[in-house]
């Protein structure tokens, strides 16, 4: 097997990940939070708490077992040891699949192991975003509201008094009712506000086509196939800046939707009407973090829509790969739904991926054409 085969296989794989529920619900209560959209939220906690490239990665692997173990909820009683020795069982075969996949186990299991600098700051992001989901809901539920409080005295938060007070004592603020203050207050309310991406829903299909997939979860899966296809990226190219301008991109459809590239027959996508929306929404959401923090992300949100630097243009083609194969995994997906021609997917996605990243459209080109044929 071609090594885009192996790589193209294995983040379908992982697209299983948005079908595993957890014990959190969204900030509204409208559903369970699923652990793929909680990957990109916690990535998003490191991002604006200012972790490194490399703690952000852990945070985008870390629960990828849970494709085969599913999720340990922290209020109930479990086999720690059974649990650690399925969850590594799960990592040797998912990482297995890839090549080089022996690089991304180590960073798994680094993480895991909690002990390097960059380890324990992807477990503090891991083990505080529960917390903020919980108690910045506008109504959050008694029983996660207690959950918290014993996560807080008794359970493996109870170390970031000690690691992180200033997070602990807003959380405790929160717990009495009281609102935190100053930058870190306005930095939950960004995340908060994010939590919102997980209600947005994309024309693309889950790769087993079960459902629509969601902006939080597709942002997810664009960072993951970064941090994947790294090897096939043009020269120039920095990857934890394309990780990072991947987890935002997306973040302006809080307030403007999705928006289907090939709606309407491609003449709904990016027209002056969206494109003003779009920068509109960028101001309101950026503009709800510190002053300084909100413009330097705004200004990585503004580079990758302009799509002009190496990391841009590399970062787009991979935002127009992957519902390709989201596509090709679900058999046909929204090509079908939208009477798509193999010559309107070269205009409207294959060249934007052949500029970033000529490979994968060589890849995926061969690939999707016998959707398009008789």
């Amino acid at each position: 097997m071609t090594d885009l085969t192996l790589r193209f296989a294995f983040l379908t794989e992982a697209d299983r990940l948005k079908s595993v529920e957890r014990a959190n619900v969204l900030m509204d209560l409208s559903r369970p939070e699923n652990s793929a959209e909680h990957s990109w939220h916690v990535a998003l906690y490191a991002l604006v708490f200012g972790a490194s490239d490399r703690a952000i990665a852990m945070l985008l692997l870390h629960d990828l077992v849970e494709i085969d173990c599913g999720d340990h909820p922290i209020h109930l009683v479990h086999d720690t040891a059974a649990v650690q020795a399925a969850e590594d069982a799960a990592a040797r075969r998912l990482f297995g699949m890839l090549p080089g996949g022996e690089t991304l186990l180590a960073l798994w299991r680094e993480f895991e192991a909690g002990e390097s600098p960059d380890a324990r700051i992807a477990k503090r992001m891991d083990h505080v975003q529960p917390l903020f989901q919980v108690l910045c809901a506008p109504r959050p539920l008694a029983d996660h509201v207690g959950i918290v409080r014993d996560n807080m005295t008794s359970g493996r938060a109870r170390r970031l008094w000690a690691e992180w007070p200033e997070a602990m004592e807003a959380a405790q603020a929160l717990l009495e009712g009281r609102a935190p203050c100053g930058e870190l207050a306005q930095r939950l309310a960004f995340l908060a506000e994010a939590d919102r991406l997980k209600s947005v829903l994309r024309a693309s299909l889950l790769c087993d086509g079960s459902r629509r997939e969601n902006s939080a979860e597709h942002s997810w899966h664009l960072a993951l196939y970064a941090l994947v296809m790294a090897a096939h990226a043009g020269p120039g190219v920095e990857i934890g800046r394309v990780i990072r301008m991947l987890l935002l991109h997306d973040l302006v459809e809080i307030d403007t939707g999705d928006v289907p590239i090939h709606a309407q027959n491609g003449a709904a996508h990016h027209g002056a009407a969206q494109l003003q929306a779009e920068a509109e929404a960028a101001e309101r959401i950026f503009g709800l973090l510190p002053k300084a923090q909100g413009a330097e992300l705004r200004a990585l949100w503004t580079e990758f829509e302009a799509n002009e630097t190496p990391d841009a243009v590399f970062a787009k083609s991979l935002d127009r790969a992957q519902p390709v194969m989201q596509n090709i995994a679900s058999g046909g997906g929204t090509w079908v739904e939208y009477r798509v021609s193999y010559e309107q997917l070269v205009e409207r996605v294959g060249l934007r991926i052949e500029r970033g990243a000529p490979t994968l459209w060589t890849w995926l080109s061969e690939s999707a054409r016998v959707y398009f044929r008789g």
